[in-house]
């Protein structure tokens, strides 16, 4: 089995590689809505206005069933807003599936703390990676990750950045906004890695996690962003997690170095608006299908990668992308097989979606999960039934809230 080495780093880094594009043959923006493109966000975006969603008077107001959960759990909202969070007592550390709380704390994410969110990563030990080589093919050839044409909403609306707090700080991945398909037209789903919201078996559910869709629209550089607003790095605004899924499989398996869960480190979130009331699909104007049937890496002729990497060279704030014929990567005979292509991305860029075109449409297949120390590849899980089943449990419990 692969061990998974993390980096000797201030903050052990979680997050999992990832990228983004598929040149001209997986345009994102364009095969994203169906038909006449109604669902179209305006060409120029801007944060939303309207009253937040459960706001009176600027109070965010703590749904019923969220307020009863954490009366179950001993947390007391007003004090988990002012700080209380940032207790991660073993016994605090919300851990089970159906433990999962995030109540908004408006405000939080600035752009000043999204830019100084440390990427999550996970590290394949090069001794390793040739791994079972009976069902791995030989490691691919990097391929050199290309940014993303800006503005990105006309370009790769459905990516964006996810954000979480965890015992070390504040974290970043990558997103993807995906079709619900019981609420179609008006989704509020975001699909994105198992190990950027749940540390696995030794840990619980991370904190605070939101998603920022088009982060950083006009891919300004850091110096231009020094004095950014919020529109200006948040262009849809920021859409906060009131649930989260990922793999039975992650929560027990999962570790610091992805161990036995790697290959389940897929996770979905529904997310509601801090401020607005539109869904998330309506706001961006695009949202992607996820393909379930798990095809071979040999079905496959290319798959693309998008995400944001922040670890050097990279600085987390551009979105770029990766192109490549996909291979296969065994950790161990007795756990799934994984696709890997070649890609140069770093951390930060974890949980970001793969994409490829089937009858020229184009559909999340993927998600970045692993890679080497050396950032010359990327692996990401085979989304079968187990992924499936999380999903439709999602879209049909939460997805019309």
């Amino acid at each position: 089995m692969r061990s998974i080495r993390t980096p000797a780093t201030p903050r052990r880094r979680r997050t999992l590689l990832a990228a983004t594009g598929l040149v001209a043959a997986l345009a994102l923006t364009a095969t994203a809505c169906d038909g006449s493109g109604d669902d179209k966000a305006d060409a120029k975006p801007a944060a939303t206005t309207s009253q937040a969603a459960g706001n009176s008077g600027g109070e965010v107001r703590i749904p019923a069933e969220l307020a009863n959960r954490l009366k179950e759990h001993g947390i007391d909202v007003d004090k988990w807003k002012n700080g209380a969070w940032k207790d991660w007592d073993k016994d605090k550390w919300l851990s089970e599936a159906k433990d999962f709380v995030n109540p908004v704390i408006e405000g939080l994410w600035k752009p000043e703390r999204m830019k100084s969110a440390e990427e999550a990563d996970k590290t394949v030990s090069t001794k390793d990676a040739a791994a079972d080589q009976g069902a791995s093919d030989p490691e691919p050839a990097p391929v050199q990750a290309v940014a993303e044409k800006t503005p990105y909403h006309d370009n790769a609306a459905p990516v964006g950045k996810v954000f979480f707090d965890s015992p070390e700080g504040s974290m970043v991945c990558s997103g993807t906004v995906v079709k619900d398909v019981n609420h179609p037209g008006r989704s509020n789903l975001v699909w994105t890695a198992g190990h950027c919201v749940h540390a696995g078996g030794k840990g619980g559910w991370y904190r605070n996690i939101a998603f920022v869709p088009a982060y950083n629209d006009l891919g300004r550089s850091e110096a231009q962003l020094t004095d950014a607003n919020s529109s200006e790095i948040a262009p849809y605004g920021n859409w906060w997690a009131d649930w989260a899924s990922t793999s039975d499989e992650w929560i027990q398996g999962g570790s610091e170095t992805g161990g036995a869960g790697a290959p389940y480190d897929y996770a979905v979130l529904h997310v509601r608006p801090e401020q607005g009331a539109k869904s998330l699909e309506e706001t961006v104007g695009a949202a992607l299908d996820v393909d379930f049937t798990a095809p071979s890496a040999t079905e496959a002729a290319r798959m693309g990668a998008w995400g944001y990497p922040a670890a050097p060279p990279f600085n987390g704030q551009k979105m770029f992308k990766c192109i490549d014929r996909p291979g296969r990567l065994s950790l161990s005979a007795s756990l799934p097989t994984m696709y890997r292509i070649g890609c140069t991305m770093t951390g930060g860029s974890s949980g970001g979606g793969w994409f490829r075109v089937v009858d020229g449409r184009t559909e999340l297949v993927s998600n970045t999960s692993i890679g080497p120390a050396d950032n010359t590849w990327l692996a990401g899980p085979q989304l079968g039934r187990e992924a499936e089943t999380m999903y439709e449990n999602m879209s049909r419990t939460y997805g019309g809230r």
